[in-house]
């Protein structure tokens, strides 16, 4: 069964307070688009990472906000910032680097919080039941092309809210060869 990939460029994930600290008090984002998980936009809104070896300009922040603040990157982008983040599910940020974030009224230095994204797969429970398969179980993808390339140990999230697609970095869609249009993955339960 194939599912679609998509690529997760850098961006962040502010909890409100960190938002009211880069960009003033009250501040709302504003929807740049929406993603393809309901509910979830990337912000016109962008900030400046910088960390103990370079830094990075113009990454988007996603939204709505959260419970905490979260940077995730690829592993091109840690070496530029000179960090070296685990691979992490969303939201699993304890003894992860921190890394200053800043924005156009002010900076907020994050003690921990960037993480290398862990490959997943976004599905709703129909969709699960299908693939015979459950939260949090991997699985591997396997896609096609002039680099194919299998991807093992994909998490998978299920939830109604949910719609069916794989999500990589940067790093592993330029592996891959994929580029953002029509891309498909095989899974193959483990």
């Amino acid at each position: 069964m194939k599912v679609p990939i998509e690529i997760s460029a850098r961006h962040v994930h502010l909890s409100k307070p960190d938002l009211e600290k880069l960009f003033g008090p009250g501040f709302e984002l504003s929807k740049y688009k929406d993603l393809s998980q309901t509910g979830q936009f990337a912000a016109e809104e962008k900030v400046k990472l910088i960390g103990p070896g370079g830094e990075l300009d113009g990454v988007r922040i996603l939204g709505p906000c959260r419970k905490e603040t979260q940077v995730e990157i690829s592993e091109t982008e840690a070496r530029a910032l000179g960090l070296n983040p685990p691979v992490r599910d969303s939201g699993n940020l304890s003894d992860t680097p921190g890394i200053k974030i800043v924005g156009p009224k002010g900076n907020v230095v994050l003690k921990q919080g960037v993480i290398l994204a862990l490959r997943h797969i976004h599905i709703d429970p129909a969709s699960a039941a299908k693939f015979e398969v459950k939260n949090y179980d991997r699985v591997k993808v396997d896609t096609s092309g002039d680099r194919d390339l299998m991807f093992e140990n994909v998490l998978v999230r299920v939830d109604p809210s949910f719609k069916l697609a794989m999500h990589i970095d940067t790093d592993e869609a330029n592996a891959a060869g994929i580029d953002k249009d029509n891309c498909r993955g095989e899974i193959i339960v483990k």
